[in-house]
């Protein structure tokens, strides 16, 4: 009996290591945002935007400039709607343009 508690309890810690570990990668590979920026960022130089992780003690949008400047931003904020449309549609006809040359040839 005493045997079977010490495997219990080996493999109960190699589970908590486990999911320690994994924790610890999830924080290690993301980024987050300390405060959000007040600079609206022109979108003509906006080249793409991702959502910060749920890990991340505040929730935001990352805005990337041409320059590779990044801009942690309120989503509430109004004009961040509009440009990522702005982004997405952009995004998407570069990647339809793309399909229809690689067709041609």
């Amino acid at each position: 009996m005493r045997s079977l508690k010490c495997l219990l309890f080996v493999i109960f810690c190699s589970l908590q290591m486990t999911s320690s570990a994994n924790l610890a990668n999830e924080v290690a590979n993301s980024e987050c945002c300390g405060e959000f920026s007040n600079v609206k960022v022109p979108v003509k130089l906006v080249t793409s935007y991702y959502w910060t992780s749920s890990i991340c003690p505040i929730r935001a949008i990352v805005l990337q400039t041409i320059a590779g400047r990044k801009f942690c931003i309120d989503p509430e904020t109004p004009w961040v709607k509009s440009h990522i449309e702005t982004v997405d549609k952009r995004t998407t006809t570069t990647e339809s343009n793309a399909t229809k040359t690689s067709a041609k040839e």
